[in-house]
């Protein structure tokens, strides 16, 4: 199905669920809503239509660096696939390079194909770490996010302090303590600008 399909066939569902809701869809509030929500769930899930070769392009570049790379305070928007609700927060992602490293822009780049699906935070924590992993072959990735879920929080529990905190490890991430301490510890740090 072609995007303009997929958008008048998502258009005509939002005007039956408001429908189904009570409301009409014909009111002046509401007549442009289904097209808005349409174009924005297909925004919000536009990670399922990206191809992650293209997206690092080719951003892979030879250095003989071995130190730690850490992209912090990403910033993190997704839909909850158990109630297509917003959660959003911070990822933290690092690596250490076997010889080969990634331009920085590309980091948030593959947090963002994966966020931009209907997620679990907890699979969309070991995706990136996963596809980072996968496009470098580094000596390890490690992975944080915090989040917000406003399943939690508008509804169900209703605990609106509450945040999920979420981490993949792979490589020295995982064996090493000492380059898992280091990664938590500068994870934690405080923003600098």
């Amino acid at each position: 199905m072609n995007s303009l399909d997929a958008e008048g066939e998502l258009v005509r569902t939002v005007e039956q669920q408001l429908s189904l809701l009570g409301e009409d869809v014909s009111r002046e509030g509401l007549k442009r809503t289904p097209t808005r929500v349409a174009r924005a769930l297909q925004f919000l899930t536009s990670g399922y239509r990206q191809d992650l070769s293209r997206l690092v392009n080719e951003a892979i570049f030879e250095e003989s660096n071995q130190e730690m790379i850490l992209v912090r305070d990403i910033e993190v928007y997704s839909l909850c696939e158990h109630h297509m609700l917003p959660f959003f927060g911070k990822a933290h992602v690092a690596y250490v390079p076997d010889g080969r490293i990634i331009g920085l822009s590309k980091i948030p780049r593959i947090v963002d194909a994966f966020a931009r699906r209907l997620q679990v935070q907890e699979r969309l924590t070991e995706q990136i770490a996963a596809a980072l992993d996968g496009a470098l072959n580094p000596k390890g990735v490690g992975v944080i996010i915090e989040a917000r879920h406003l399943c939690m929080m508008m509804r169900g529990v209703e605990k609106q302090n509450s945040s999920a905190t979420t981490s993949a490890m792979i490589g020295i991430f995982r064996t090493d303590p000492k380059t898992r301490s280091e990664f938590l510890e500068l994870a934690r740090g405080r923003p600098m600008l």
